[in-house]
């Protein structure tokens, strides 16, 4: 087992690390303050492929290996969590369309996906269809050589401001097998969006409800077989589990990173804070808890990568382990700036909001453990 960056991979690793201090670190404080969505910022990272990276190169991506993903999205996430998690969300859309969509969606919107000139939103829950996505109530009904989509979503990265809509609607009866997904317009007559959400984090990228209302598209803008949607939206939720891990991972070093320099530099008692023996056991608490995050999400990725059986479980564990590791090295960090930790001259208090998400998005932390009880307990497969 090697435990070592490839050549390749550690220089994504630098280029994402590059952008991010180049493109990201100036601007991330004021589009939180102002609820900027950074396109031109996304823009350049699709110029070096980091809003395809695992899209199938017949659209235009890089078809890297999720673990290749990871090292870029934890890099731009030490600082700036939120953009980057859009980021992640527009890959795992951009995914999904280049691997079931028709050569017509391909055509449409696979390489101005790939490169960023266009952005998509991902589009499963709604208002009372959360942890339970099985049970969602949108509807494609089939009329002629198309679809009529009628229904409603709710908390939607990306909504109002991406150009198309990777939606999951039920075309069949009750249950995951009456599901099918779609590429939708963004802009398709009869789509209408809600007011801005104002949240806690997550404020470079707007959030909003999307209702739709006797919305036509072609029949070939499904994505996969009728009744597939589920199976593919699952399919992509293994994937954004371990990005968002990933989002988690990266905010933790950049906390952790801030922490470091600040015991340096404070001094309390005529020396600095880094000479306090508990100060410094809880740094080394941190990083060894954040290490052990990052190998989980690495090792989560490979499996799934290599299209292990147990994938999907080892998954649920990274996004749990990493998302509830990852915001408490953030706090632990904020607590040891003190009372400057709390202020917006300082990062960690952004930091703490974005990621304090991720606990509950890509499925909430509650149903990974469930996840991880049922393989355990009825399934054959052994994990270890």
């Amino acid at each position: 087992m090697d435990f070592e960056l490839s050549g390749d991979q550690q220089a994504f690793a630098d280029t994402a690390r590059a952008f991010a201090r180049n493109e990201l670190a100036p601007h991330a404080a004021r589009w939180d303050r102002e609820a900027v969505f950074p396109r031109e910022a996304i823009a350049k990272a699709g110029e070096l492929g980091f809003c395809g990276l695992y899209a199938p190169e017949c659209i235009g991506g890089l078809a890297l290996p999720r673990l290749d993903a990871t090292l870029v999205f934890e890099q731009m996430a030490a600082v700036d969590p939120s953009t980057t998690a859009f980021i992640t969300i527009h890959n795992m859309a951009t995914w999904m369309l280049g691997t079931w969509g028709t050569a017509a969606v391909h055509a449409r919107w696979g390489q101005d996906l790939s490169s960023g000139r266009k952005l998509a939103s991902y589009c499963l829950t709604e208002p009372g269809a959360g942890s339970d996505a099985g049970s969602l109530a949108t509807r494609a009904t089939r009329r002629g050589d198309g679809y009529v989509i009628d229904g409603g979503k709710a908390f939607i990265s990306g909504a109002g401001a991406t150009d198309v809509l990777v939606l999951m609607a039920r075309t069949g009866g009750e249950g995951a097998g009456g599901i099918s997904a779609f590429a939708v317009p963004a802009d398709a007559d009869g789509i209408t969006y809600g007011k801005k959400e104002h949240k806690m984090g997550w404020n470079s990228q707007p959030t909003r409800a999307i209702a739709f209302d006797s919305v036509r598209i072609p029949a070939d803008h499904r994505l996969g077989a009728e009744g597939e949607g589920f199976r593919i939206a699952m399919k992509g939720l293994d994937g954004g589990r371990i990005n968002i891990a990933s989002c988690s991972v990266g905010a933790a070093q950049g906390a952790l990173d801030a922490a470091r320099r600040y015991l340096h530099e404070r001094r309390q008692f005529g020396k600095p804070l880094a000479s306090f023996q508990a100060l410094q056991f809880k740094l080394a608490d941190m990083v060894t808890e954040l290490v052990a995050a990052r190998q989980m999400v690495r090792l989560a990725a490979s499996r799934l990568d290599a299209g292990q059986a147990d994938a999907s479980t080892y998954c649920a564990m990274a996004k749990r382990f990493a998302t509830d590791v990852g915001f408490a090295v953030v706090n632990e960090a904020l607590q040891l700036h003190g009372g400057y930790g709390y202020l917006g001259e300082f990062p960690l208090e952004r930091l703490l909001r974005d990621a304090r998400v991720h606990q509950i998005l890509e499925g909430t932390n509650e149903i990974m453990r469930l996840i991880v009880a049922r393989q355990l307990l009825e399934s054959d497969v052994d994990i270890r």
